[in-house]
Parts: structure tokens; sequence; C-alpha cells
């Protein structure tokens, strides 16, 4: 695959102006920032920045990574510009390594080595005058590589490229180096380019999950096969067929499905063929979708994936496939389950015993699909949530190892909970036994409301206007918190019935989701659970972007948090265990958190490692502040991995 050459344009930006606020005269110019570095405290501190928009202008001061407070007025421009500063393009890539120069502390000794991939995107519009939603940025891989310095020192590496993908070599013009869009993706709508007749919607750009598994590497996206990469140079090898039929020659279960025809012809059966030429061939969808969250049963030492139909999207059921593989990417286990349902699955859940799908329900919105098919709105728009008419949502829990099940629950049944719940993300499931002996299963999680999730607003972005509006994540008031993002503990008795319970996790209140566990204990009890949070401290921006790292330790149902400086936001956080976990037992927390710190107000991102145990302690939590250098400044990512070096890396 060609290198893409370093360039330096300025990346390009999504901005407009918030509602009722004066235009700027002449248009808002981005701030130049200056900085200096103090040798004694390796500390870094950066100069007064303002960003223009008269009347009025801001200006805050900044000392030691830490800002000043704003007053409320000011509060709401400057948050709108931050929001926009945490969606901004980067074109730049690295072609080798560049050491991180910390700013506080350094890397423990003690750090493994190893590294953390980061996901997301790193594009949002092209030279032609398209913009997308970030869902739809092309993928952009990060990487920061943990390796021994000299004398027992570790430093950081890291280094940045876009993921290869058939759409990104498409859309990008190598020699030139400028963009054009020709794929409209799910969410977004084309100015520069064609818009009635563009079948053109897949666009798999791999950016929302990385895994490294067998000694590969690979960048997920929610719609199509990953995408292989090189571990060293980030450099793509090319699209891998992981969920091949045939593929990895290791044993096909039977199939298990639900009859809703009573045995005669099944008029859905009828509808899936007429749609199956459509998708597959005009809008070149692929037959199964890969979705991008994968689990990993570090007991058994396999991973497990989950596809389902193309057309499941607009049919009334869905054909969910599980796949287990081993190191080598045999093929151990492969399941199918019919639901009769309409249900939306981004992430899911297993146990020793159990495939765990939460029933997100959507449903068809009729006009919103004409003008999807007419090129007049997102493909998305085509789709959108379907409240439940009762208090409760259906949860199935699906056989893992069906030869093993006592046959004594039929699992087309959904357990129903008692909240009506959108789930976004799962942190952990496990059994285990109550104290009367009774088996049940609890799942660690972050949901929503329905009220709160909406296709169309996901991040803010407005399709029509190509820009991004901050209030769309933030409209709930705090005493809504039901709506928010929030974590839960999901309580299924398996003794009784299968009766569940919902409740709010160590009664935390803030906005959160990523939730995230020592790996080493995935599928297994737990005692802690990492997230990110909103502090609440910005009124314009009370429930979105993060910017702080909660640690709730489920047994004593106590929290405590660490917080980033004002006027920056964080991703998900990823644990990283010690290397005793490999040769003995460890506390759960001995380890470190990694978490990036997006600095808007002076467009920087930082690596941060935390340590798990003195998350509470205000800043004696950060062991290490690390500067990636500003022309590498990349916009929020979605999800990251872990990696210990093995012997293949050294």
């Amino acid at each position: 695959m060609p290198i893409l050459k370093m360039q330096a344009d300025i990346p390009h930006h999504m901005i407009s102006f918030p509602p009722n606020s004066p235009s700027p005269t002449p248009a808002a110019k981005l701030p130049r920032h200056h900085h200096d570095h103090n040798k004694n405290s390796n500390r870094h501190v950066p100069k007064a920045i303002s960003i223009s928009s008269p009347p009025p202008t801001i200006t805050t001061t900044t000392t030691n990574h830490e800002t000043t407070p704003l007053d409320q007025n000011d509060d709401a421009v400057a948050a709108f510009w931050d929001y926009q500063f945490l969606f901004i393009s980067q074109r730049k890539e690295t072609t080798q390594p560049i050491t991180l120069l910390p700013v506080n502390g350094a890397v423990p000794p003690d750090f493994p080595k190893g590294t953390y991939y980061l996901a997301g995107p790193g594009l949002f519009s092209d030279d032609h005058g398209s913009t997308v939603h970030p869902l739809d940025g092309h993928g952009y891989l990060k990487s920061f590589h943990v390796a021994a310095a000299g004398e027992g020192n570790k430093e950081v590496q890291f280094m940045a490229k876009y993921v290869r993908t058939e759409a990104q070599m498409e859309e990008h013009e190598p020699e030139t180096d400028t963009w054009r869009f020709t794929h409209r993706g799910p969410f977004s709508l084309l100015k520069g380019g064609r818009r009635v007749g563009n079948t053109k919607v897949m666009k798999n750009v791999a950016n929302t999950s990385v895994l490294k598994w067998g000694r590969r590497l690979f960048c997920l996206w929610e719609g199509g096969d990953p995408y292989q990469i090189d571990h060293r140079s980030l450099d793509t090898v090319g699209r891998f067929g992981l969920i091949d039929d045939g593929g990895g020659g290791g044993e096909k279960k039977e199939k298990e499905s639900h009859d809703a025809g009573g045995g005669g012809v099944d008029l859905w059966d009828v509808a899936a063929g007429l749609l199956k030429p459509i998708l597959y061939g005009v809008f070149r969808m692929p037959p199964k979708r890969l979705l991008s969250h994968y689990k990993l049963d570090t007991k058994r030492d396999r991973l497990l994936t989950l596809s389902c139909n193309a057309e499941d999207m607009l049919m009334p059921r869905n054909n969910f496939t599980f796949y287990e593989y081993d190191s080598n990417f045999k093929l151990l286990q492969k399941q199918e389950f019919e639901i009769p349902d309409r249900l939306m699955i981004h992430d899911w859940a297993f146990t020793d015993t159990h495939y765990i799908l939460f029933g997100n329900r959507i449903k068809i919105d009729v006009l919103g699909a004409i003008q999807a098919v007419c090129g007049l709105s997102p493909m998305i728009s085509t789709l959108s949530v379907d409240p439940p008419s009762s208090s409760t949502s259906p949860i199935y829990l699906l056989p893992r190892f069906p030869e093993n099940d006592d046959g004594g629950r039929d699992w087309r049944v959904p357990v129903e909970a008692p909240a009506p719940m959108w789930l976004l993300h799962v942190g952990n499931a496990f059994q285990t036994v109550d104290e009367s002996g009774n088996a049940e299963i609890r799942v660690h999680a972050a949901t929503c409301s329905y009220q709160w999730f909406n296709f169309t607003k996901l991040f803010g972005y407005n399709w029509r206007s190509g820009k991004l509006d901050p209030s769309a994540m933030n409209f709930a008031k705090e005493s809504e918190y039901e709506l928010l993002p929030h974590l839960v503990e999901v309580t299924i008795n398996l003794s009784s019935g299968s009766t569940c319970d919902v409740a709010p996790l160590n009664q935390w209140n803030k906005a959160t989701d990523f939730p995230i566990i020592n790996p080493a204990f995935s599928g297994d009890r737990h005692r802690y659970v990492y997230a990110a949070a909103c502090s609440g401290s910005r009124p314009t921006l009370p429930h979105f972007p993060f910017d702080t790292v909660v640690k709730m330790d489920v047994e004593e149902g106590s929290v405590a948090t660490w917080t980033a400086p004002r006027r920056t936001f964080i991703g998900e956080p990823i644990f990283v265990p010690k290397p005793q976990y490999s040769s003995g037992p460890g506390e759960e927390d001995d380890g470190y958190l990694l978490v990036v710190e997006y600095a808007v107000a002076i467009q920087k991102c930082y690596l941060v490692i935390l340590d798990p145990k003195r998350i509470g302690e205000g800043d004696d939590a950060i062991a290490a502040r690390l500067e990636v250098p500003r022309e590498l400044n990349f916009p929020l990512g979605f999800h990251g991995f872990w990696a210990p070096d093995d012997d293949d890396d050294l």
C-alpha cells in the first residue's frame, strides 16, 4: 500500500456558531499557541489563548495544564468551540515512530511492555464541500508502544496512519493529498457528491474498534469485514474474511431457529429473498454484517464474534450468528439463532453458559426510507428507535453450549427487565450463585433511555448543515438521570423463572459510558468497574463530552473519580494489568489505566497513565502525562485495545 506523504496543511474543521450567537466579523480565526518547557519541573506551561468571535471575546489563561474558570455566558461560547475542536480532522500520518515527551512524571518502570491501539475517525470534510458524520469518518489508527529506553526506563513511541480501506483508497488521491467523498455512508449526506442514485452506502471505514488476536491486528467496523493491519508499521494488509462460511475448518453447530410461519410458507423468507438482490447487489452490502464488538474468553483462550444478516434491519426478525475461534483462528463453534423481533445490536455479553443480547428495538420510518432511497436524507433515517409500550425491556439468554443445556427454559422467550433501556456498552457479565443457592447472571453495562438515543443526532451531527451541535448530546437535566447514559447492574435469577432486576450501579448519578474492567476477569466475577463520565462542571456541556474517569467498587458500593483539567475531554479508559497476572495471582486493580486527554483549548492530545489504586486522590493518581506533537493532534477516538508484547513483537 502506498504511504501518504507528510504534509503541513492546517487540518480542516467542522465549525458553526451556536443558535442566536453573533456571526464573527471577519470569519473566526484559529489561534496560534505558544508553549514553554520548564526544564526543572518538566511541566507544560501554555500561554494565554483566545477564541475570537466578537462580540464576545473569550480569553482564558492556562497554567500547568489547567485553566481559569469562565463565567456562564463566556463558557457557552467556549464550550461550543471546544466541541468543534474535539472533532477536528487530521490528515497527517507518521512514517516512523515518534517518542512522546513526558510533561508530568514518567512511565513507571514496572509498566508492561506492549502497545495501546486506539481506533477512531480521522477525517470529516473533503476538498469539495462535503462533510460526514463522525461515525462515517475514515479510520485513523493510533498506536502507543511502551518500550525499554535503557537503564530501567520506559518510553512511549507514537504512530498514526489511515486504514487503507477500499473506500479510503477511492476517496483519497495520494499524489495531491486531496479527498473527494463518493460514499454516502449510513449517517451522512454528501453535498459535493452525487445524491440521487448513489448506492455507495456501506462505507466500511474500519474506525470503531481494534483487536490483536493470534498475532494479527484488526480494525473493525459495524457492517463489514475487518481490515488486517501490520502491527509494527500500521500499514494496511487488506480485508480479512473472518466470518466466511467454512473458514477455519471448525465444527459447525446446528442452526437454532424460531419458525414464525407455523411450518407453512414463511412470508418473511419470501420478503428476504426479494430484498437480498437489492441489498447485496445494488447497495453492495455483505450478506452477514459483522459487529464491531467482540469478546475474549480468557479462561478458554477464545475469540467470540457476532454477525447478523444484512436484511434483518428491514424485517421483524433477526438472524444472529455467534462464532468462537482459538488463537490460530480455527473455528471451534458456530451457532445461529433466529429471534422474532426487530433489534439493533451494537454490544453484547457472554458468560460460561450464555450469550446475552439486550433487545434494543427499532422500527422502519417509511418517510425517512423514501427520502433516503432518493438521496434526500442519510440511510440511517430509514430506522428509528421503537420505545416499548410497557415499562420493560427484553433480554435474550441464548444457550452458548446447547449440549449442556438442561432444556428447562425456552431461549426464544426473552427475560423482561423492569426498565425501558437502550443498551450502549457492556463492561462484563458473569454467572454466580447467591446466598440461597440460586444461580444468577449479573451484567454491568451502560444504558440510556429511548428518548435520549437518536440515530440522526448522534454526536450532535446535523446532516442538513454538515455541522456539529453539542446541545443534541446535552438536552437532559441531571434530575432526568435515567434518560442519560448511565451504569446499571442487571441481575437475572435463573432459578426462579428468570426474574430480573435493574439498579443504578453504586448509585452513581453522572452521565457515564464505556465501562471496562481488568481484562483478566472477563466473563468472571469482578470487583472494579472503570468508565468515562462527565463531572457536570460545565453548565453548557453537563453530560458530554466526558472529562472524568470513575472507579466503582461493586463489592463495597464506593465510587472514586479523577477529572481531567478544565476544557479537556477524555475518551474510553483502558486497563493494563501488571505482568504478575501471567505468572501468579495479584490484586484486581494492580495495574494501570490509560486514557487520552483531548486538550481542545490548546489543540493537543496527551496520553495519561493513571494508578487505579490512587483514583480519588486528585492528580496524585497521575503516573505520567505524555504529549502528542501538536501537528499530530487527533480527533476523539472510539475503542482501544492493549496488547502486551510477545515473541513476534521483539
